[in-house]
C-alpha cells in the first residue's frame, strides 16, 4: 500500500485500507508523532497480543469483527461500530474472537 501524505486532504474507508493475512496480524500506521498515534489493524481469527502497558490513553475503534479484550485483568468485548477506552499505564490484551480490524487512536 502507498504511504498516506499528510499534508493533503485524505479520504479513506478504513475497512479497505488495511487486509487481512492468514495467522497473522497486519497493521499499517496512519499517522505518528510524539502526541499521537493512528494505526489500523487486521487480527486473523485468534491471533492475540500479549499483556502491555502503554504511557498514552488508548482507544480501539472495532471496524470489522470481534475482539475481547483484557484491561486491568477485566474482559471487554467488543465488535464492529463499537469504540473502547484502554487507559494510559493500565495493563491491556487482546484476542481476536473471529477475524478483526480495528483503527488504534492513541493521545497523550
Amino acid at each position: 500500500m502507498e504511504k498516506l501524505d499528510l499534508t493533503q486532504p485524505i479520504k479513506l474507508t478504513l475497512t479497505d485500507a488495511i487486509h487481512y493475512n492468514t495467522g497473522a496480524i497486519v497493521s499499517r500506521t496512519l499517522l505518528k508523532n510524539e502526541n499521537n498515534n493512528l494505526t489500523l489493524f487486521a487480527f486473523d481469527e485468534g491471533q492475540d497480543l500479549s499483556e502491555h502497558i502503554s504511557p498514552f490513553n488508548a482507544f480501539v475503534q472495532a471496524l470489522e469483527g470481534e475482539v475481547e479484550l483484557r484491561i486491568g485483568g477485566r474482559p471487554v468485548a467488543v465488535k464492529a461500530g463499537e469504540l473502547a477506552l484502554m487507559p494510559a499505564n493500565v495493563p491491556h490484551a487482546l484476542k481476536a474472537v473471529t477475524q478483526f480490524k480495528m483503527l488504534l487512536i492513541m493521545m497523550k
